[in-house]
């Protein structure tokens, strides 16, 4: 009973965290249930999955009407999100879970960086009359308080990046997000609200499928999960209301920080 109530609590934060940048939990959560209660890194991926698949349902259902979520690029992105995720589920079977950790702490700081070096880009384009392309997109941005214009760049990188977080999202029990979102955002001129909307509507589908390989080995524990996808529906529920009105460079640098944490505990929980 405590081991599921510590689970919650985890499950809200991851929530919280997830939602309100767009990585869908699994990146904060994965970390917690391998190094800070022991769980085989296998286990501890195959309930992050079916955490990442509960906020991305809520997330999109409460961001659909906001047009921030950019169907066509997301529908496209995820083609290449899924085989990718299918792929890497099926490689985690093969790889140990030191290696897991350490790639877990490589990828994290890259992200960050990445992040970092674009604090103050906003990739939008005031004028309302602009043509966004076929894939691009409009919305209403509350800090410019009116609707902004922007435009898709670079669409083979996202398909690229997409394959990539698709694999690692299976292999490392995550969502892909923290990959998606920093490279939509930073190389292919997509806002962060909506790079983040976009990326939580497409990582439900990602994780469904690494989902399936590790249940399909007896490595998801059905009760634990349950209790952690209550946790993050509840988080994911604060974290969209306080991402609403926080500044945009403030939640790139919290992704920072928090990504450089976890890229230092897993890296050195690695190397033992």
């Amino acid at each position: 009973m405590t081991q599921a109530l510590i689970i919650f609590v985890a499950g809200t934060v991851a929530g919280s965290l997830g939602a309100l940048l767009g990585l869908g939990g699994g990146v904060f959560l994965v970390p917690f249930l391998n190094l800070g209660l022991g769980f085989p890194f296998t286990v501890a991926a195959a309930i992050s999955l079916t955490t990442v698949i509960a906020t991305s349902s809520s997330v999109s259902a409460a961001r659909a009407g906001k047009h921030l979520i950019n169907m066509r690029l997301g529908m496209l992105l995820e083609v290449a999100t899924a085989g990718g995720s299918l792929l890497g589920g099926l490689t985690a079977q093969l790889i140990s879970q030191g290696t897991l950790q350490k790639l877990f702490g490589v990828l994290s700081a890259a992200v960050a960086i990445i992040m970092l070096s674009r604090v103050r880009r906003r990739n939008v384009i005031l004028d309302p009359n602009i043509d966004p392309g076929v894939l691009g997109g409009r919305y209403h941005e509350d800090e410019s308080g009116c609707v902004v214009t922007y435009r898709v760049k670079r669409l083979p990188v996202a398909i690229a990046a997409s394959f990539f977080a698709g694999n690692v999202s299976s292999l490392l029990g995550i969502g892909g997000g923290f990959i998606k979102v920093p490279v939509l955002n930073a190389w292919c001129g997509i806002p962060l609200r909506a790079a983040a909307a976009t990326s939580a509507f497409m990582i439900g589908v990602t994780a469904t499928a690494g989902a399936v390989i590790y249940y399909g080995h007896g490595q998801l524990v059905p009760a634990l999960a349950a209790t952690a996808v209550l946790g993050v529906q509840l988080g994911s529920w604060g974290g969209m209301r306080f991402g609403a009105a926080a500044s945009v460079k403030w939640l790139k640098i919290l992704m920072a920080v928090v990504l450089f944490i976890i890229s230092a505990m897993m890296f050195a929980r690695g190397l033992r």
